[in-house]
């Protein structure tokens, strides 16, 4: 019986998961990393601020006790320039270091070895659109939503020298306010018969 309890003392206590709870901290007591390798852009902040706005703040910041941040320095950027002064954050109580160190890395680097369905992708980009979705929210760029739902690249200018004629598709661009008025317009067009295909640039 002695050496039963023992044993039972004696067992490792379960390790600490971070995500079993959440606090809210004040924005301002949160450290960047010091050897943080990844870089965020002033263009990614504001699509991470646009896509804080629209959906609020759905994954904390992973934080270690005294504050500094192990994942998560974009949102805390996005965070400050929408001017929050408090977030969402979980804090790895029990982890080591090089654990700290390592996870730095694992957690951008894993996100990045993932792939997409292009196929699935631009369904679900199409469906989005034409549910008048802000697709600009998404993070694509221009291009990368053109092809992905169906607008091909400008071809080049046609030789205006040659016989104009049979093989020549005649076009107009209209430009439109936002992405709402594109949809808006592309609606009435094509209720009159004509065939529309959306184009985004910068």
């Amino acid at each position: 019986m002695t050496n039963a309890r023992r044993k039972k003392t004696d067992a490792p206590a379960p390790k600490q998961n971070p995500g079993d709870a959440v606090e809210q901290w004040d924005i301002d007591r949160l450290l960047p990393f010091p050897r943080n390798s990844r870089t965020h852009s002033d263009a990614q902040i504001a699509q991470i601020a646009a896509a804080i706005k629209e959906w609020g703040w759905t994954t904390p910041v992973l934080i270690n006790p005294d504050g500094m941040i192990i994942a998560g320095h974009g949102r805390v950027l996005a965070g400050r320039k929408l001017g929050l002064t408090t977030c969402p954050v979980m804090i790895a109580r029990d982890w080591t270091p090089a654990q700290v160190r390592a996870y730095v890395i694992a957690d951008n680097k894993l996100a990045m070895n993932a792939g997409w369905d292009l196929e699935m992708l631009g369904v679900e980009l199409d469906d989005l659109r034409d549910a008048k979705f802000q697709v600009a929210l998404l993070g694509f760029e221009a291009q990368e939503l053109n092809d992905l739902i169906g607008t091909p690249r400008m071809p080049p200018p046609p030789n205006t020298n040659a016989q104009l004629g049979g093989g020549f598709k005649f076009s107009v661009i209209i430009e439109a306010k936002d992405e709402a008025h594109q949809a808006e317009l592309i609606e009435r067009f094509e209720q009159e018969g004509m065939q529309c295909r959306p184009l985004i640039t910068q």
